[in-house]
C-alpha cells in the first residue's frame, strides 16, 4: 500500500475545543500502510543517513525507533518530563493549544552526533524546536526533521531553521 493518507483521521476538539487532531493510529495499525510510511520517511536520508534519530513523545517514539532501524542506526527517546533516568537537560515549547517541556538524557547523543528529529505531526513547530533546541546543547549537529504529516496552514515549517531539510510523507 503506497496509499496510506486515506488512513488518518480528523478527530474535532481534540485534547481541546477548537482543535483538529490527526490520529494516525489507523496508519500504525495497517502493517502494510506503516511500512510504506516509514519507506517514505526514510527516503531522504537514505544515502547519508543520520547516526542517530530522536523521536519525540509519544507517536514520534514509534515512527523515529522505526525509521532508525530502516536507516541502520540509533534512537533517542526525547520525552515529557520526569520520565528519564538520570541527568536531563529540559526545554519548554509553546503549542497550538498551550505550552509543555522536553527532556533528554544528558548523554543522548555524543558531541558531533549527525541526529535527525522526527515527529508525527508538524503544526506550529514548537516541539521541533524544543527537541532540536536540546540537541544542540549536547553538541549534536540536526541535520534535519522528518515528520509523517504536515499541516501547512499552522506554519510549523516557517518557524524551521532551513526549511530545505524539513521533510514530511504527507502535507495537507
Amino acid at each position: 500500500m503506497s496509499d496510506w493518507s486515506h488512513l488518518i483521521r480528523d478527530v474535532p476538539d481534540f485534547p481541546k475545543p477548537g482543535i483538529m487532531f490527526r490520529d494516525i493510529t489507523p496508519v500504525l495499525a495497517d502493517a502494510r500502510a506503516f511500512a510504506a510510511a516509514v519507506a517514505a520517511m526514510a527516503a531522504p536520508w537514505r544515502n547519508a543517513p543520520p547516526d542517530a534519530v530522536a523521536g519525540i513523545e509519544s507517536r514520534g517514539f514509534i515512527l523515529g525507533a522505526a525509521l532508525a532501524l530502516e536507516l541502520g542506526c540509533g534512537f533517542v527517546p526525547v520525552r515529557k518530563p520526569g520520565k528519564l533516568p538520570g541527568r536531563t537537560l529540559s526545554e519548554g515549547y509553546r503549542l497550538e493549544y498551550g505550552s509543555d517541556r522536553l527532556e533528554v538524557q544528558v548523554d543522548a547523543v555524543p558531541p558531533g552526533a549527525r541526529v535527525l528529529v522526527v515527529d508525527d505531526v508538524l503544526a506550529t513547530g514548537g516541539t521541533l524546536r524544543a527537541a532540536t533546541a536540546l540537541l544542540r546543547r549536547q553538541g549534536a549537529q540536526v541535520i534535519g526533521a522528518d515528520v509523517l504529516v504536515e499541516l501547512v496552514p499552522l506554519g510549523g515549517r516557517d518557524r524551521w531553521d532551513d526549511a530545505a531539510t524539513l521533510r514530511a510523507a504527507l502535507v495537507m
